[in-house]
């Protein structure tokens, strides 16, 4: 039986910081090792990230394509690739290791096109071969509470739902173009790389999967106006958006609020009571129950459900954050890779990661808010 995975990078060079998250997250329980990669097109920066992690050289790849091929040839090749090079990677970089029978795990989104992101389903079916798509907020612990309250019936059937993600890094950007590019994100704002969107790709997209998986809804149709103050894509977004059960929000996503840092917030509200998540203060969910005080949930009580408990890291008191979050959609899909490279069956519990399904998702998601702001904030609906 197998015990142990080794994984691969595609994109993460050393001084990424998307890139150690991952590395951090993918290690953390000890079941995983990093064995190979192609870190970066640069051949100085590739090599460094390689010799800092003590890669064998002929393990350290001059393209993602060769990686692809040879660790797929390779009796003791990659179980898994992770992806976390910039957004026009994605698709190629994925399809390429599907090709070659790796399992991918990739960072959202997932792709441009809604046709490329079928297109990776199709194969990874075709291939029997698992895929993520690290929507990392659904890996945080009260996140995952907040879904079993839901699904439990707790709040009743969900009615509204308000949501925000709010930064404000880009706002010295308002009316500058190209002249001005912020460092931290001057590929998110180039079509080429980033897409036909920064804030609502970036940002936005999250806020469609972390509702999604607390709420087990899909969005039907959305009503959106995007801001773009001079640059190339967006910056702010407004949108109205509607469920598959009927109920209906408000989404808002930003890169220039003045006095946010990172701030994600959702708030469920049903016929019995609402939920409200604060990424800044992941180690707490507030819970009102109809006719009663508001109530908080501390991560690593008692009280949470079994879930909950069982993706806890830390005693009460000592907080989780973004690494844990990383972690716990690790842990699930170590643990998936593991059963699947030893001919179990995999439960539902066992595929609690964001899937293929999330990224199509989230792929519609930002073309129909794109479409709807360009034909005036008009509804438009997610096929």
């Amino acid at each position: 039986m197998k015990k142990y995975l080794s994984y691969g990078m595609a994109g993460g060079s050393l001084h990424a910081f998307i890139g150690a998250v991952h590395r951090i997250g993918a290690g953390f329980d000890g079941i995983a090792a990093l064995k190979a990669g192609c870190f970066s097109r640069n051949p100085e920066k590739n090599q460094e990230c390689g010799d800092f992690y003590q890669l064998d050289k002929e393990r350290i790849y001059s393209s993602f394509e060769e990686m692809a091929q040879k660790e797929g040839a390779r009796e003791d090749g990659i179980d898994y690739v992770v992806i976390s090079a910039p957004n026009n990677e994605h698709y190629e970089t994925a399809k390429v290791f599907l090709q070659n029978g790796i399992h991918v795990l990739c960072e959202k989104p997932l792709c441009f096109e809604v046709s490329e992101a079928e297109e990776l389903k199709k194969l990874a079916q075709e291939k029997g071969l698992l895929f993520c798509v690290n929507y990392s907020y659904s890996g945080n612990n009260m996140v995952k509470e907040a879904r079993e309250l839901v699904k439990n019936g707790y709040i009743g059937d969900v009615i509204n739902v308000n949501a925000e993600y709010l930064q404000e890094y880009l706002v010295d950007d308002i009316g500058k173009g190209d002249q001005t590019m912020n460092k931290l994100s001057s590929w998110r704002k180039d079509p080429a790389v980033a897409g036909i969107s920064n804030c609502v790709g970036d940002i936005g997209s999250h806020i469609e999967n972390t509702v999604s998986y607390i709420t087990g809804l899909r969005l039907k149709r959305v009503a959106a106006k995007l801001d773009y103050f001079g640059q190339p894509l967006d910056l702010n977004a407004n949108m109205l958006v509607e469920f598959d059960n009927g109920a209906h929000g408000v989404f808002c996503s930003s890169q220039v609020c003045v006095g946010h840092m990172n701030g994600l917030v959702v708030r469920i509200f049903g016929t019995e009571g609402a939920i409200e998540w604060h990424e800044e203060e992941p180690n707490v969910l507030f819970v009102t129950k109809k006719g009663q005080p508001m109530q908080t949930y501390h991560r690593g009580m008692a009280y949470v459900s079994a879930r909950a408990a069982e993706m806890n890291r830390l005693p009460a008191g000592h907080p989780e954050g973004l690494y844990e979050a990383f972690a716990n959609i690790y842990k699930v899909w170590n643990a998936a890779v593991l059963k699947k490279a030893n001919g179990e069956e995999l439960t539902e519990k066992e595929l609690d990661f964001p899937t293929l399904d999330d990224g199509i998702e989230g792929v519609k998601f930002i073309h129909a808010a794109v479409e709807s702001s360009k034909k005036d904030a008009a509804w438009v609906d997610i096929n």
